[in-house]
């Protein structure tokens, strides 16, 4: 073990000019920022940028990262900062890896996180391998998470901005990854990046953060499976708990579990149809369940393709937990299986969809990522 006082600020045992690093540069401002923040403190910064779909769709699509404008942002990053710029082709793994696992699992009956996988695959795999081929001691990222060394090495921990805070979408990062990976912007809050990039004088400085899933133009998924998985969007009966048909859909696709907008049932305009709620999809007979609130509650779930960060445990362990991206953290106890894992939560969580990330946090702060895995489907 190094002393501390040797480490650089990235805790490398080097000095920052003989310490490469890549920094996945999106175009945005967040990852610009943290190229200017490794080149001020004289790292050796070598910027990429990944081109992951179609190009001609991308130009003149802004919102999105990776797409034709944000290439030409980043180079542009790169020139102003003086250091290396390379953009890599990484169409085809995307669309396997991303895109055409997005649509299976919508027609699953799925509502999938893309940027989980995107992150768990072309970025926090691929790219990772690519930075160790040009020399780099490590990747570095703008998300807003923290990279905490603990006693077993390094933990993963949310973000210091709760509003920014990413950690959901990066519980599929391994220790291995961890070791090389890098969050500059961990401790920050978004205003202070945003005061960076001025200080940086970045054209990117007052560019929007990115709103939609990169591939899905205007947010319309539903037309992204379409084109990809066209049996999937078929039209089906929208029934209630009972099995009576109380209604037409256009495709399972356009529905999500706790979904209440949109059903137009009973002749309504489909603007508002509470006390109906979507319970659950069939994708075998196309059906779409619909019930009141109180059917949505669940008391536990089980959990498939886990990655586990913390030790081996056995037995229920106390922890805390997220179902989706946006929600506070709930109480809940998780028990490790040999098919994935099972979490039982305090109170019953409402409108829990299968396909969706269930990341877990230690139950004493919530600050410490200690793993997740994807909700499986109810029988």
């Amino acid at each position: 073990m190094y002393p501390l006082s040797s480490l650089n600020s990235l805790g490398i045992d080097k000095a920052p000019a003989d310490t490469r690093v890549v920094v996945a540069m999106s175009g945005g401002v967040d990852s610009s920022v943290t190229a200017a923040l490794l080149k001020e403190q004289g790292y050796d910064v070598v910027g990429v940028t990944l081109q992951l779909y179609d190009h001609g769709v991308a130009v003149g699509k802004t919102g999105a990262c990776c797409a034709g404008q944000d290439i030409q942002d980043a180079r542009q990053v790169a020139e102003r900062l003086s250091i290396p710029h390379y953009v890599l082709d990484y169409e085809s793994r995307f669309r396997a890896e991303v895109m055409d696992s997005f649509a299976d699992a919508y027609a699953r009956g799925e509502t999938p996180v893309p940027c989980i996988a995107c992150n768990r695959t072309v970025k926090f795999r691929d790219l990772l391998r690519t930075a160790r081929e040009l020399g780099a001691e490590a990747l570095a990222t703008g998300h807003y998470v923290r990279r905490v060394m603990g006693e077993a090495g390094p933990e993963l921990h949310r973000g210091a901005d709760a509003a920014r805070d990413q950690s959901y979408f990066l519980f599929g990062t391994t220790r291995e990854q961890l070791e090389f990976l890098r969050f500059p912007l961990g401790d920050l809050p978004k205003s202070e990046t945003r005061a960076l990039a001025g200080r940086f004088d970045l054209a990117v400085a007052d560019k929007p953060d990115s709103q939609d899933i990169c591939f899905v133009p205007q947010g319309n998924y539903a037309s992204v499976v379409q084109k990809l998985r066209p049996e999937a969007v078929e039209p089906g009966d929208i029934v209630d708990m009972a099995g009576n048909v109380v209604g037409r859909h256009e495709g399972i696709v356009r529905y999500t579990v706790g979904q209440r907008r949109g059903l137009a049932l009973g002749g309504r305009d489909g603007t508002d149809n509470d006390p109906l709620y979507v319970v659950r999809l069939d994708p075998t007979t196309r059906r779409v369940v619909v019930g009141p609130r109180s059917a949505l509650g669940r008391d536990e779930i089980t959990l498939y393709d886990v990655n586990w960060l913390n030790g081996p445990h056995e037995g229920r362990l106390p922890v805390q937990v997220r179902v989706r991206s946006s929600q506070s953290l709930r109480p809940a106890e998780i028990e490790l299986t040999d098919e994935g894992a099972v979490v039982r939560f305090a109170e019953p969580e409402i409108g829990v969809s299968p396909g969706q990330a269930c990341v877990v946090y230690d139950t004493a702060t919530g600050s410490r990522v200690l793993g997740g895995g994807f909700i499986r489907r109810s029988p």
